[in-house]
């Protein structure tokens, strides 16, 4: 069974940084793209960071210059490097993978979401 499990969530001053790791576990056949979602209170989650497997990676206008997505494909992980954090970068941050299980569909998966909260 596919699971993405994050890390790396916290509390950080305005223009700290912070790094969010995401791992995917289990047998995986192909892995299409790796990327960020965030949702803050009353909401909707919205695109941070994509980076598919063929193509070109994806920003937010709002952390363009600012957030960098990575990955690792022999560790099938995906991070994201955050700088120059703002308040308005609170959110709950969400790891999204679109791939095929060794013995599976190709699906869309989510991990559990990890909390960054942006203060002084």
């Amino acid at each position: 069974q596919v699971q993405l499990v994050e890390s790396g969530g916290g509390l950080v001053q305005p223009g700290g940084s912070l790094r969010l790791s995401c791992a995917a576990s289990g047998i995986i056949f192909s892995i299409d793209s790796m990327g960020w979602y965030r949702q803050a209170p009353g909401k909707e989650r919205e695109l941070v960071a994509n980076m598919p497997t063929s193509g070109s990676t994806k920003y937010a206008d709002s952390v363009q210059g600012r957030f960098t997505i990575s990955r690792d494909g022999a560790k099938n992980t995906v991070y994201l490097q955050m700088n120059s954090l703002k308040p308005e970068d609170t959110a709950v941050y969400y790891c999204n993978s679109i791939l095929t299980p060794r013995y599976g569909r190709r699906f869309s998966y989510w991990g559990q979401g990890t909390q960054v909260t942006v203060s002084s």
